[in-house]
């Protein structure tokens, strides 16, 4: 039997979004069990234009580079670290054009592209129905729906050819259950689970899986930074009255990439607590 640690050795995977929370911990992970590890953000460190394009995408992306909760290039060079190949690069996934020219990159640099996990998202905009904003709206389309179509259409390729791949979609609970004032996110969550059984569809005749994670509320900055009593509330309608951890994410991820996992795909795999369950 294989360890943990050989499970995705020789695997080169890219996950976007990666320069916190559950982003970084996906490429942390997938690295400890063997993978390169290419990670992409919008915010880049060392990157000059990071501010505007904070500016760009909202609140939350403001108060992370505000705060400094980018770790990029830290992430990547702790994936060398482990003696994994690892890159920081920075990519809009709404910028089709761009999107392809990182993958074509990738591609290049290291030889394959056999693991995608679609983590770049935005969940700031919380309001009803009558208040929500317009362009907000687009946005979060953009984002969280568009950018995973973008990022998935410009790998099939890759991995159609080579007759492998793993692509993993961040779905929310939001998108199962609904989130009251989070009209557009929850839609775009829910979306995404439609999304994956489609191209799992799709990509099983060319050996590539499709999965989605469905995570509940999970111990990230952006949750450390909401209000506490709402956060308390949520974390009580979970069956463990705890949150979970971004690792708790990782670890599933890590699996459904492995050939551990070869005959599941289409699924949107709960990782939340129970938070879906009836509890007292």
């Amino acid at each position: 039997m294989s360890s943990w640690a050989e499970l995705l050795k020789g695997k080169v995977a890219v996950v976007t979004g990666a320069s916190r929370g559950i982003g970084r911990a996906d490429a942390l992970a997938l690295a400890e069990a063997g993978a390169d590890v290419v990670i992409t953000d919008i915010l880049i460190e060392s990157d000059e234009e990071s501010r505007a394009m904070a500016q760009k995408y909202g609140p939350l992306s403001q108060v992370m580079h505000s705060t400094k909760v980018v770790y990029a290039e830290k992430t990547a060079k702790e994936i060398q670290a482990m003696g994994r190949r690892s890159l920081a690069i920075k990519m809009d996934v709404t910028d089709r054009e761009q999107v392809k020219e990182v993958f074509a990159r990738v591609k290049e640099e290291f030889g394959s592209i056999d693991i995608l996990v679609n983590n770049a998202g935005t969940l700031d905009h919380i309001s009803q129905i009558e208040k929500q904003n317009d362009d907000l709206w687009e946005r979060d389309l953009k984002v969280n729906l568009t950018g995973a179509y973008n990022c998935t259409k410009a790998v099939w390729p890759y991995m159609k050819e080579q007759g492998w791949g793993r692509i993993i979609n961040m779905s929310s609970v939001a998108g199962t259950l609904g989130g009251f004032g989070q009209a557009s996110y929850s839609a775009t969550k829910g979306a995404l689970l439609s999304f994956t059984k489609s191209m799992a569809l799709e990509g099983a005749r060319y050996g590539i899986t499709v999965n989605a994670i469905v995570p509940g509320i999970i111990n990230t900055e952006a949750f450390r930074m909401g209000n506490p009593k709402m956060n308390e509330r949520m974390i009580q309608r979970t069956a463990f009255k705890r949150p979970g951890e971004p690792e708790d994410i990782a670890n599933a991820i890590t699996f459904l990439c492995s050939d551990k996992a070869k005959y599941i795909t289409g699924i949107g795999l709960n990782v939340s607590g129970g938070i879906e369950l009836f509890t007292f």
